[in-house]
C-alpha cells in the first residue's frame, strides 16, 4: 500500500478565518474550498507539495458519522520550520495569538505556540542543539 496523503480533518464553523490564518502566517495555498470544506497545501521544498490540512464545517452535506466540532482540546499541530524566530516575528506582527513565547528548550527545539481560529494549538518548532547532557538521562539501558 502506498499512502498518497495523510492529514487531519478538523471540524469547525470558522473555515474562512482558518483559511486566512494559514495563508497569512504559513504561506499555505487553498487547493479546494467549498462552503463546507477547506483543503490547504503548504509550501514544499524543491517544487514538491508540502504538508496538507483539511477543515470541515459542522453542517457538511456528506454527514459521515462524527466528528463533533473541535473544542480546542487534545490536539497540537506541530509545524517544523528552519527559522522559528523569523516565523515568530511574522506571526506576531500579523496579529495571531501567541500562547507560548519563543523559547529555546533544553531538549533541542526553538519554539513558540499560537492557536488557529478553529482552536487548534499550533506548535512552531526549529530543531537546535540540546543542552549538553540533557538526553543522557533518557538513554539508561539503551546500548549504543
Amino acid at each position: 500500500m502506498k499512502v498518497r496523503d495523510l492529514y487531519p480533518l478538523i471540524t469547525t464553523p470558522n473555515l474562512g478565518a482558518v483559511r486566512d490564518f494559514y495563508r497569512a502566517h504559513f504561506d499555505f495555498d487553498v487547493a479546494f474550498e467549498a462552503s463546507w470544506f477547506l483543503y490547504l497545501i503548504g509550501p514544499g521544498e524543491d517544487g514538491t507539495r508540502g504538508a496538507t490540512l483539511a477543515y470541515m464545517h459542522p453542517d457538511h452535506p456528506s454527514n459521515p458519522p462524527g466528528p463533533e466540532t473541535f473544542n480546542g482540546l487534545g490536539m497540537i499541530l506541530t509545524v517544523e520550520v528552519s527559522d522559528a524566530a523569523s516565523v515568530f516575528e511574522r506571526v506576531s506582527a500579523g496579529g495571531a495569538p501567541i500562547v507560548h513565547a519563543l523559547t529555546d528548550e533544553v531538549w533541542g527545539q526553538r519554539r513558540f505556540m499560537t492557536r488557529d481560529p478553529a482552536g487548534v494549538l499550533v506548535d512552531v518548532v526549529e530543531q537546535i542543539a540540546p543542552k549538553e547532557g540533557f538526553w543522557d538521562q533518557y538513554m539508561v539501558g539503551i546500548s549504543q
